[in-house]
């Protein structure tokens, strides 16, 4: 139990430290706060001139959707970083157990993705027309969390993709945009067509946006406890989605040599 701890902790933390080279700010910050407030200012913008929604609509469903970018991409770099690096057989030829290997990689890009989510409101709070009261912090904070725990685990799907894809970065983009489409997060839901929003509902972000939004407009966390509990199980079944395919290829990589193939 304690060498799992140890795997999950801090293995996790040297995994996302050194994979990302984020060992000084000037590195974080442009990529991990700097791109993401200009997101934010670009949709509210666009929908101020479109007149389709208020600040608050474009804030709150971009904000959220920001939680997607450590989740998707960060475990997309794990996988693939260790296959560019040539690591990746090593680290399967480790007797560690697999579970706290790889969530534990999960943890810190989902504190990477609250940390994203709620610059940007403090952000939407200083120049926008968006205003959020202190006793709604709380509420908003674990529809944030849900929120990307949800994305994390749709983003360790994309990794395990990428022990047998050759490019798991163009999945993992393709992953991240559409999300930004199916999942409500510029365009009400109700306006897409019918098999959108199907898809939408099964994807991470959908019921963690909706449920920020009655937030921003006065619910309490209560109101929208069955949307952040759907939040939850989305990201469960990912999760062990996710599992089963790490599984799957490592077994089917080790038989046909494939773990390393770029």
């Amino acid at each position: 139990m304690n060498q799992d701890l140890r795997v999950f902790f801090i293995g996790g933390y040297l995994s996302y430290k050194a994979l990302f080279n984020w060992m000084h700010p000037s590195h974080y910050i442009p990529t991990m706060l700097g791109a993401p407030v200009f997101q934010v200012l670009f949709f509210v913008y666009v929908g101020r001139f479109a007149e389709l929604q208020d600040d608050t609509f474009f804030v709150t469903g971009n904000a959220v959707q920001l939680t997607a970018m450590a989740g998707v991409y960060g475990m997309a770099m794990t996988i693939g970083g260790e296959r560019w690096t040539q690591t990746l057989s090593p680290l399967m030829a480790s007797p560690a157990n697999r579970l706290p290997l790889f969530l534990g990689r999960s943890l810190p890009l989902i504190v990477n993705g609250i940390i994203t989510s709620a610059f940007a409101f403090f952000v939407s709070w200083l120049l926008l027309d968006f205003e959020l009261s202190r006793s709604q912090l709380p509420a908003l904070a674990v529809v944030v969390a849900a929120s990307a725990f949800a994305c994390t685990s749709l983003g360790l799907v994309v990794g395990a993709i990428g022990l047998r894809g050759r490019d798991v970065f163009f999945i993992a983009n393709l992953v991240v945009f559409s999300l930004l489409l199916f999942c409500g997060v510029n365009v009400p839901l109700d306006t897409l067509p019918n098999w959108m929003e199907a898809v939408g509902r099964a994807l991470p972000l959908t019921h963690g946006i909706e449920a920020a939004r009655e937030i921003a407009a006065g619910a309490t966390l209560g109101d929208v406890s069955s949307l952040v509990w759907t939040e939850l199980a989305i990201g469960v079944a990912y999760a062990t989605v996710a599992y089963a395919l790490f599984r799957f290829f490592e077994i089917e990589g080790r038989r046909r040599a494939t773990l390393e193939t770029i």
